[in-house]
């Protein structure tokens, strides 16, 4: 096949520079022009098969300097052959390193047997790559330094298991930047959780309780414990939970599920929490309890709310806060949770009095929050 067929601006005098060039410049910069050729181009099957066949040159025989400029300029490449990124990928670090945080031809087997013996140059490479697999995180949790691994926790496009986590924080227990990294994730598994509540104090595991569902036991046992460094807020702490169901049921077993809680519930807009409560204290399917709380009438909330065995001096409350709830307009803002909290409770405290002085406190204290909460984006906001 005749260099001619590549359609390109690579002569004979090209391939010949980069075969037996004069000086390493003359060689990397004839690379420089195939790889860009290769990453820009559609080629055929016998075009590309004739590219590969120079590249596999490059790699097995090349100075350092042409080697590098076949890295850099295919890193992010996906028409990189798969086999010469491996090689690349276990070249030196300069050569090495820009393959390893970009090339998306790498497969998570090259980058787990890389990380088994990587220097810690390589580990934060591959930290920083743009999609990292459970497989890839765990073994950088099992094997990386703990500046590696606190890398690729800030990386949101990391995927991250409980064995992996576990291994990070066994291994590097005492270091804190790696818990506040492991709790800043967006999401974090129920297990790393647990551990994470009893390693943490102060502030930081203020933000575990806020940001992440503990196990509904923990939550349970954590809020009723006074002895516990934080309240944890067992309504903040529903609308975290993936499995409501269960984390209902639970609340029940341990006595927490009192009309009390289901109107805070309510007044905090965490209106799938009462639907379940109500289910589980009536005894009904969650789908009839929804038709019942959401009826356009009276007799619906009135029936499920009697079969709860929900206190009559509660009902205008529920009453009042069902009919701000479907009132409410949404226009799918990030103001909105925060502005019908605040409507919610603002008109549940003046339609009924008479709340027990406890709910009264904590009504008010949420509504002193969203206040805070709305002002706070006011004044951002400019």
């Amino acid at each position: 096949m005749g260099v001619s067929t590549l359609r390109v601006n690579l002569s004979e005098a090209d391939i010949r520079a980069l075969i037996k060039g004069d000086t390493d410049e003359d060689r990397a910069l004839a690379c420089y022009r195939l790889c860009r050729r290769i990453d820009t181009v559609t080629l055929t099957d016998e075009e590309r098969a004739y590219a590969e066949q120079i590249l596999q040159i490059v790699v097995n025989g090349a100075a350092e300097r042409v080697r590098r400029a076949l890295a850099v300029t295919l890193k992010a490449s996906p028409n990189l052959p798969p086999e010469i990124a491996s090689k690349l990928a276990r070249d030196i670090e300069s050569i090495a390193l820009p393959l390893l945080e970009s090339s998306p031809v790498l497969s998570d087997e090259d980058l787990v047997e890389i990380l088994e013996s990587a220097e810690p140059a390589r580990q934060y490479a591959i930290a920083r790559r743009e999609n990292l697999s459970e497989s890839v995180t765990t073994a950088l949790c099992t094997y990386g330094v703990d500046g590696a691994i606190i890398e690729a926790l800030h990386n949101d496009g990391a995927e991250f298991n409980d064995v992996g986590m576990t291994r990070a924080l066994d291994r590097f227990p005492t270091v804190h930047a790696l818990k506040v990294a492991m709790v800043e994730r967006p999401i974090l598994p129920v297990l790393v959780s647990e551990k994470l509540a009893a390693r943490l104090t102060g502030e930081l595991f203020d933000r575990l309780v806020e940001k992440h569902a503990m196990p509904p036991q923990m939550a349970i046992d954590l809020a009723t414990n006074t002895r516990e460094r934080a309240g944890i807020d067992l309504i903040a702490q529903a609308g975290l939970q993936a499995d409501m169901k269960r984390y209902i049921q639970q609340l029940h077993l341990n006595g927490r599920l009192t009309p009390s809680f289901v109107l805070r519930a309510l007044c905090q807009g965490e209106v799938r929490l009462v639907e379940y409560a109500f289910a589980e204290l009536a005894g009904v399917p969650h789908n009839k309890a929804w038709l019942l709380v959401h009826d356009g009438g009276t007799m619906g909330l009135r029936a499920i709310f009697e079969r709860a065995s929900m206190p009559p001096s509660l009902y205008p409350a529920f009453r009042a806060a069902i009919e701000v709830l479907h009132e409410t307009e949404f226009d799918g803002t990030a103001d909105d949770r925060t502005r019908f909290r605040k409507r919610m409770i603002e008109r549940v405290l003046t339609r009924f009095q008479s709340i027990p002085d406890e709910d009264l406190n904590y009504l008010l204290e949420k509504l002193d929050y969203v206040r805070e909460e709305a002002e706070e984006k006011r004044l951002a906001a400019g």
